[in-house]
């Protein structure tokens, strides 16, 4: 099969969906090389490369396409999909090219989650209205669509009504350097490197309402006379609720408890800051990933967390209990004081934090990079 993909965020994307988009290429190149592998990107990117010999780089040649890109990313790219035969196009996130149910060629979809449906307050009028419009339309004519979590299959039934039969859940997995355990002197290296505290809590993922990083924040203030162990954040944030989370730093003298990787100088000038391959080796050497989200469509630091043996406190709603199994911790993301004994729990309970890691790791088996990469081919077979 000649199987293509949009690659925007394959190329172009440092965060959740880039990271989705290039773990299953990657992962379907070298469980499956018998197939040639298509990435169109709207336009060229240094960041990210793919080594594999049956993986291409398509990128707009012709005018208007290599001047207006969007509008060939989303519709003019059909002339190219029919020139070079593909068999199977992939949206990887949210959107299929306008009018490629009329090229003959078979396409799938892959929808992320409708928080913008759940959460309408937390975007803006206008966008909402174009991720509603660009979901609608690819799950209508998509030929398959996958959803990453059977809390994300609930809701494409629900808001969109979409035949469950046309639904297929496909797990994720993540890279599989958290399922590699780190030798001492790379974590020696790495906490050199990105000077982390002896001993830390981890949180990853955007500094955005749903993530609830302020509950985060209350909870370590509640244990400022219990527990000195400080938290450690890898992810961006801004705007209003950004700002709320960093006023109630500083009025609550929390500004040594928490410390943003992400906001160090080496994050804007180092391209090797905060690279995947750092990343096990921070996970590794936390006490407990925090991950109190209200909603997310699968949880991908749940499952990072868990390949890495890594305790996780997580929230007992949305899909985190599809990812977390029996081996996490869970909470009501609402209740700082559940967040706080938790985080309290698993320090000082040795064993309990052991059995977490077992379980974990145990739990994680139902998630490997090969039954992730089988699920998805197994879509592509039953359309082709």
């Amino acid at each position: 099969m000649k199987i293509g993909f949009d690659a925007k965020r394959a190329y172009h994307n440092d965060t959740g969906l880039g990271f989705y988009s290039r773990t299953l290429v990657q992962l379907l190149s070298a469980h499956y090389p018998e197939h040639e592998y298509y990435l169109f990107n709207p336009k060229r990117s240094g960041r990210y490369h793919f080594q594999a010999d049956n993986i291409h780089e398509i990128l707009p040649q012709t005018f208007p396409g290599t001047l207006i890109t969007s509008a060939w990313r989303s519709s003019w790219v059909t002339k190219d999909l029919k020139k070079l035969g593909i068999d199977i196009y992939h949206g990887l996130s949210h959107e299929i090219p306008m009018g490629i149910d009329k090229t003959g060629i078979k396409s799938v979809v892959t929808i992320h989650d409708l928080i913008h449906e759940r959460y309408p307050h937390q975007y803006k009028p206008v966008d909402r209205k174009i991720y509603t419009r660009k979901y609608k339309y690819a799950c209508r004519h998509a030929d398959r669509v996958i959803a990453i979590s059977q809390q994300t299959k609930n809701d494409l039934v629900e808001f969109y009504k979409v035949p469950e039969e046309k639904i297929v859940v496909c797990y994720q997995s993540c890279s599989p350097l958290f399922g590699q355990m780190e030798v001492e002197e790379m974590k020696s290296a790495i906490a050199q490197k990105y000077k982390l505290p002896h001993e830390y809590f981890l949180s990853v993922g955007t500094i955005n309402e749903r993530k609830n990083m302020l509950g985060i924040c209350k909870a370590l203030f509640l244990l400022r006379n219990e527990l000195d162990v400080p938290l450690v954040v890898i992810g961006r944030g801004k705007g209003d609720y950004y700002n709320k989370v960093k006023d109630f730093i500083l009025q609550n003298g929390l500004e040594e408890k928490i410390i943003f990787l992400s906001e160090k100088p080496e994050a804007k000038t180092d391209n090797s800051y905060l690279q995947t391959a750092d990343l096990p080796a921070i996970y590794q050497q936390a006490t407990a990933m925090l991950y109190p989200s209200f909603f997310e469509g699968f949880g991908a630091p749940i499952m990072e967390a868990l390949w890495s043996r890594l305790p996780v406190i997580t929230s007992n709603v949305s899909c985190m209990p599809e990812v977390g199994g029996e081996a996490a911790y869970y909470v009501n993301p609402n209740s700082a004081e559940e967040i706080a004994t938790g985080m309290l729990t698993i320090y000082q309970n040795k064993p309990l934090a052991d059995d977490m890691r077992r379980k974990g790791i145990a739990h994680a088996q139902s998630f490997t990079p090969e039954k992730y990469a089988a699920s998805v081919m197994d879509v592509y077979q039953s359309i082709w």
